[in-house]
């Protein structure tokens, strides 16, 4: 590959945004040498500043499941932009959008739009202490849900590529009010509400993390969860975010049968625009302003122009029915990685449900956090190097899922699976 204009955009870049970047992740800290810049993007491919193709795993973290610049989401935002593009005011978009989650997401009767996940995981939090009346909440170590103040503990993604979990700047006080727990460990979480369950207002948990790695619960696990909030009147949120409208239309809780109290989205809601969104049960989501007491509003929150976006991108989730197809692409991956780390005699894990799918060189099945970073993330550097030089993007961090669009269906996915089963055999 040829670097020489993402160099130069990187040099101007330093210069007037901290580390050159707008989100950590992209600064190629964690995988080493420097990050590339991106001119545009078309299907399964991202074209950069230099002149290079990719074939692209990492589909915007996570929006892009029908590919990027996808001709009815275009067009939908092209025929909204004829109208503003932004009002201040309700606008049509808004509803339609209420109206299908409300439709297609088990656990939503009601529904706030905001810009964010980080947003739509902050309201949530707030409401669900409103709603109970209770300050503590559990969150899973490992376990991202945006750059909250409360929640930036033991988080993943971003935070964890940089070998610095927790963020400087956050109160004390803040954290305290924050309990952090092992994913898959039931003991744990028993214990805590038999100590203090009177005071959690909430568990908050990507049902599937997908911010340290993607990590699978136990049989059974998220069950328990749903069991024990229920018992000491607790809420159940499900951190969406990723998981929400790619492992199944109405997301984990569509494909798994367990109905949270309330749901945090974001991503293909917005169709790669900014957008976020959060809801759950009517006598829970009641309790916002200006029909309730919890305080929440967003100047943008609703956009037209990501509204219509989100709406195109899920319509056609509704119209083309793409999970049979994610599973047929995401096993080809899969057997393709695993065949080659036997052949090299590499221990490899790959857990991968629908679109998408991680990487763990280790020997033993991931189950949280510890085992995510117990393992050879050397590994997984070298491969991602051998596979940018070679035409394939993976996230740039050992601690980050891989994403699958429809645009990879054909050439592309058997040309990358070719060419990662080439970078293990090369390690």
């Amino acid at each position: 590959m040829n670097h020489t204009q993402s160099g130069n955009l990187l040099e101007r870049a330093s210069r007037v945004i901290p580390g050159g970047v707008n989100s950590p992740v992209r600064a190629f800290r964690s995988v080493g040498g420097a990050p590339f810049f991106t001119k545009r993007a078309e299907g399964a491919h991202l074209h950069t500043a230099d002149g290079d193709q990719l074939i692209d795993f990492v589909c915007t973290w996570g929006p892009a499941i029908h590919g990027h610049n996808d001709p009815d989401v275009q067009a939908a935002v092209a025929q909204a932009l004829q109208n503003g593009t932004s009002f201040g005011t309700p606008n049509p978009f808004e509803v339609e959008m209420a109206e299908l989650l409300v439709q297609i997401v088990p656990s939503v009767e009601k529904v706030r739009m905001c810009n964010s996940g980080t947003e739509a995981t902050m309201s949530a939090i707030r409401l669900a202490r409103g709603f109970t009346g209770r300050d503590k909440i559990i969150k899973f170590a490992g376990c991202y849900h945006g750059h909250v103040d409360s929640l930036l503990v033991k988080a993943g993604s971003g935070a964890l590529t940089l070998g610095n979990p927790d963020s400087a700047g956050v109160p004390g006080s803040f954290a305290a009010e924050t309990i952090v727990l092992d994913y898959n460990d039931t003991a744990a979480i028993e214990e805590t509400f038999h100590r203090q369950g009177d005071q959690i207002a909430a568990i908050i948990v990507e049902p599937y993390p997908a911010n340290c790695g993607f990590i699978l619960p136990d049989d059974g696990y998220l069950e328990f969860l749903r069991a024990i909030t229920t018992k000491h009147g607790s809420l159940l949120i499900f951190d969406e975010v990723m998981t929400g409208f790619r492992l199944a239309l109405g997301g984990v809780q569509e494909r798994i049968g367990i109905t949270p109290d309330m749901t945090a989205m974001g991503k293909i809601i917005g169709g790669g625009l900014p957008v976020g969104a959060f809801g759950g049960r009517s006598d829970i989501m009641d309790h916002l302003a200006p029909d309730g007491p919890v305080y929440q509003a967003g100047t943008l929150s609703g956009n037209p122009l990501a509204m219509a976006a989100g709406i195109a991108a899920l319509r056609k989730l509704l119209q083309t029915n793409p999970y049979p197809l994610f599973e047929k692409l995401g096993e080809t991956i899969q057997s393709a990685l695993l065949g080659a780390a036997k052949a090299k005699g590499l221990p490899l894990q790959v857990p991968q449900v629908g679109s998408m799918f991680a990487l763990f060189f280790s020997e033993d099945r991931v189950r949280n956090l510890d085992d995510a970073t117990g393992s050879e993330t050397q590994h997984f550097n070298k491969l991602f190097r051998y596979a940018l030089e070679a035409g394939v993007y993976l996230p740039p961090s050992a601690y980050e899922t891989c994403f699958l669009c429809t645009a990879h269906d054909g050439e592309d996915i058997d040309r990358a699976a070719e060419i990662l089963s080439d970078g293990i055999a090369a390690i």
